[in-house]
């Protein structure tokens, strides 16, 4: 594999429509959202679904959902002393563990499990690094009654009229935003052609991700810009060229419905090329 030459930065346009981009588990599963109704999608929601783009595409991954597992391992604990073993020198330990596991050298991990015996306490520094998404515009959450008529348990009568909720955002269009770090890629081994990976599954982020919560087709990337540098530290700061994706509503609109109601411009830095990309 080829080596990570030149700073990355990229910038995805997500929408988001009659759906739970990412619920609250403390407010009722409700879509995040904060004070002034923006909507949020947290950053380990962006990198749990780029990791099961990940694993879709073949490679091997460290932390894996309870519903994707491949390996049999039970807990994170197990997966790391059975495929790693007694390496006692953290270094050692770290370098193993970024060879195996593309999330690993992608986004870094701490490995510190009171199962391992090994005795060894080791954090791994990614270069990939992701930002909260917050949408361009307030959003809308709205929330149904549903009801519920199944049995949990046996033995429980229940009716048609057990009552739930589902909780949804009408239309939102959020900005994700992130960055690929050479200094740290070097430390991790992360490759050129691990960007190209990570390139990938941006762009089909929501492939095989739908749910009851995520109707298929309710969430899409609509494009995602990405800029490679002609240096290691990057001819700008990531804040600048991140800043350079700029949608606001358009003037006759008050509540969109669609990526089309809003105006997406694209501005410029000397000497640095984006190439845009559509969403899957």
């Amino acid at each position: 594999m080829s080596k990570l030459q030149n700073k990355i930065d990229f910038v995805a346009l997500v929408s988001v429509k009659m759906a739970n981009g990412n619920g609250d588990p403390l407010n009722g599963n409700r879509p995040r959202t904060d004070y002034e109704s923006f909507g949020e999608i947290s950053d380990v929601c962006v990198k749990r679904k780029i990791r099961n783009r990940m694993q879709d595409m073949g490679h091997k991954i460290f932390v894996q959902s309870a519903d994707r597992c491949e390996d049999g391992y039970k807990s994170l604990s197990e997966r790391a002393s059975k495929e790693i073993g007694k390496v006692t020198d953290a270094d050692e330990y770290a370098r193993i563990a970024c060879e195996k596991w593309l999330d690993v050298r992608a986004f870094g991990q701490v490995f510190a499990f009171k199962a391992d015996k090994s005795g060894v306490s080791v954090g791994v520094r990614g270069p990939v690094s992701i930002h909260q998404a917050v949408s361009v515009s307030p959003v809308e959450v709205r929330s149904m009654q549903i009801t519920k008529s199944v049995n949990g348990e046996p033995g429980e009568k229940r009716s048609s009229d057990t009552m739930g909720s589902k909780h949804f955002v009408r239309f939102g269009l959020y900005k994700v935003k992130g960055a690929i770090n050479v200094q740290l890629a070097e430390k991790t081994g992360f490759s050129e052609e691990d960007a190209q990976t990570v390139k990938e599954c941006l762009r089909t982020l929501f492939e095989n991700d739908a749910s009851a919560a995520r109707p298929e087709g309710s969430m899409e990337v609509v494009k995602l810009y990405w800029w490679e540098h002609n240096c290691p530290s990057g001819q700008h700061s990531s804040a600048k060229v991140h800043e350079l994706v700029q949608a606001k509503l358009k003037q006759d609109v008050a509540a969109p419905t669609s990526v089309d109601n809003y105006e997406i411009t694209l501005g410029e830095l000397p000497g640095l090329h984006c190439e845009i990309i559509d969403g899957l």
